[in-house]
């Protein structure tokens, strides 16, 4: 069955619009040049390929090489008891699907946002039909039905020790998943881009759109940065390759968000 990629976004589509939703919105973008369209196997005709690569232990990045879309670096969360892929790629190759899989069972695919949906349906098939969770608030932007596909709100524990939950923010359905374990048991918090590593990796960001520089108000970043502290971590990656605050990243969310909140406030405007 054939199915479409816009290859903007690299969100899977059962048909082809004439433009893709989730780039048409205020926080991403349609090229200068128009929508464009592509499928799987347009993709691997040139070599596309997933990279997949160790985080930390129990923790696996993917990426797509050339980048497919946005781009994102997908993780895959290993436990004692099964697998979650969270932020999926928007390609998927035998041999990535192979690494995922000889991890142990897939539990869930689960993305933090609509601009990380990728081809999930296509990795849940690959992943033995495993759960595609999909934020309530934000099902709206599915635009590949499939009955793996089932909606979530509020908080749900994937695995022992693995917890998503939604603090909104970029997205009404915005989602994060802590990692316990990760860390060295310290604690990982998986953010997507509801909070964003910035590149001082002591510091991150909270907006609306990245691309379109909207940010988010300084109530909403600190209702987020209440939210995450509810659990402990001491690292914080993103959706990105290199996107992450190493150490110290609880304090690091919570500075930031109060930052945040001062230069929206107006408190720094002497200094502009």
């Amino acid at each position: 069955m054939t199915f479409w990629i816009c290859a903007t976004c690299g969100v899977e589509h059962a048909d082809r619009p004439d433009v893709c939703a989730i780039c048409a919105d205020e926080r991403q973008w349609v090229p200068a040049d128009g929508q464009r369209w592509t499928t799987l196997d347009e993709l691997a005709a040139p070599g596309t390929r997933v990279d997949v690569h160790e985080l930390e232990p129990g923790l696996l990045g993917l990426t797509t090489a050339p980048a497919v879309g946005i781009g994102q670096e997908a993780k895959a969360l290993r436990t004692p008891d099964g697998v979650v892929l969270w932020d999926p790629p928007a390609f998927l190759d035998d041999a990535a699907v192979a690494a995922v899989r000889a991890l142990g069972p897939a539990v869930a695919v689960v993305a933090s946002h609509p601009h990380m949906y990728g081809v999930q349906v296509e990795w849940s098939r690959a992943l033995g039909d495993a759960p595609v969770l999909v934020a309530e608030k934000d099902a709206h932007w599915v635009a590949r039905p499939d009955p793996a596909v089932t909606t979530w709100a509020g908080e749900r524990a994937l695995l022992p020790g693995v917890v998503v939950s939604q603090p909104g923010g970029h997205f009404p359905g915005s989602a994060v998943l802590h990692w316990a374990a990760g860390a060295g048991g310290r604690g990982v918090l998986l953010s997507g881009d509801t909070v964003f590593a910035n590149p001082d990796r002591t510091s991150v960001s909270f907006m609306r759109s990245y691309p379109n520089r909207i940010p988010l108000s300084g109530a909403v970043a600190q209702r987020v940065a209440e939210h995450v502290a509810r659990r402990p971590f001491d690292r914080l990656y993103d959706n990105f390759a290199g996107g992450v605050v190493p150490r110290d990243a609880l304090d690091a969310v919570r500075r930031s968000a109060a930052r945040h909140a001062a230069w929206t406030r107006g408190d720094h405007d002497d200094l502009t």
